[in-house]
């Protein structure tokens, strides 16, 4: 196939790019180079046949008119989204504008573009979202999200990207636009831009910093390594029903102190201090950000039974790949440290 895939040049987008590239698949990575991307990421494929970049923002509707009909898609993969809960705390109208509106201009660009190709059957519009936008779990291991269930956004991140998902569905209802969604947990893995908890605990022990864990680390997450999550979404944009939606998790629920302590001790085995002490004597507990969701869990029962989809990274598998691609990789981090609001605390605003 020939794949549309916003935010290419993200953290998510460019593991996509990577393996579609990897599978045989053409590419028109689309990416507004905002703070968050990096073309480094996909400096493995930028020259290889198949391959197209195009600096665009999708917000621009015309531009994403023309990138359409000049590239004639067979599917597009939508990633491009602000996705920092804590910048939206700060900064909610980037996420607005971005999210909604700009997921708008996607679908209302990829919708004028199919009925000129005469609605063809195989085009599909996957849209990719967040588990966040269902809102908040009890620490009950037999609770979790479905793709039934009632949303319930709890920040300005996830309210945008419920707003996004909603837009899509309708525009299947309502137009006819075949689409397909997917919603996951927390990604982690190479490339993953320096703001995020776990690059900030690996790069901070590195530095001699303060790993800094929000409330007392009770907060659970499902952790999802990325290229996992990028062979599930290609799976589904070839494989998916139309109109349907797919929970894509990890199944590796940790607490953050859980995650924290693990990541330190495979800094202990891979880089030890040199006096001797655990990363983990430098763990602090810091105050927790508004509106803070207390555990996310996925049921990933419907891509399993219907697409034959696993994990296959553990946790443990995956924290040690991230940890070692970390330590081979200064050079792509310390440039992304200087760029804005890195290694700042962020979302304190009440």
């Amino acid at each position: 196939m020939k794949l549309l895939i916003t935010g290419g040049a993200g953290f998510i987008g460019s593991a996509v790019v990577r393996l579609a590239m990897a599978r045989g698949h053409e590419v028109v990575n689309l990416d507004a180079l905002t703070y968050a991307a990096c073309l480094d990421n996909v400096a493995s494929v930028a020259d290889q046949p198949g391959y197209v970049f195009e600096q665009a923002d999708i917000r621009d509707l015309p531009a994403l008119k023309r990138i359409f009909a000049e590239h004639q898609p067979d599917a597009v993969m939508h990633l491009a989204a602000e996705s920092h809960v804590d910048r939206s705390i700060d900064g909610p109208g980037a996420f607005i504008e971005t999210n909604v509106m700009g997921t708008y201009n996607m679908l209302e660009a990829a919708r004028d573009y199919w009925i000129a190709q005469g609605r063809p059957e195989g085009f599909r519009f996957h849209h990719i979202s967040t588990d966040e936008v269902f809102g908040s779990l009890p620490a009950d291991p037999s609770v979790m999200f479905t793709e039934d269930t009632a949303y319930d956004p709890r920040s300005p991140y996830s309210a945008s990207k419920a707003s996004s998902d909603h837009l899509v569905r309708a525009w299947h209802e309502t137009y006819g636009l075949p689409v397909v969604l997917t919603n996951c947990s927390n990604n982690y893995g190479p490339f993953h831009f320096p703001e995020k908890l776990i690059p900030v605990v690996i790069l901070n022990a590195l530095a001699g910093k303060p790993l800094p864990i929000y409330g007392r680390g009770e907060n659970i997450r499902d952790w999802l390594y990325v290229e996992d999550h990028a062979d599930a979404l290609l799976l589904v944009v070839e494989k998916g029903a139309v109109g349907r939606s797919y929970n894509i998790g990890g199944e590796n629920e940790r607490t953050n102190l859980d995650l924290v302590k693990t990541l330190c001790g495979i800094l202990d085995a891979k880089r030890p201090r040199a006096d001797g002490v655990s990363y983990a004597e430098q763990i602090t507990f810091v105050t927790d950000r508004p509106g803070h969701d207390a555990r996310y869990a996925i049921d990933p029962s419907r891509i399993r039974d219907e697409l034959g989809w696993r994990p296959s990274v553990t946790v443990e598998e995956g924290l040690d790949r991230t940890v070692q691609w970390y330590l081979e990789n200064e050079d792509w981090w310390r440039a992304l440290q200087e760029r804005d609001g890195v290694g700042e605390r962020l979302g304190k605003s009440a």
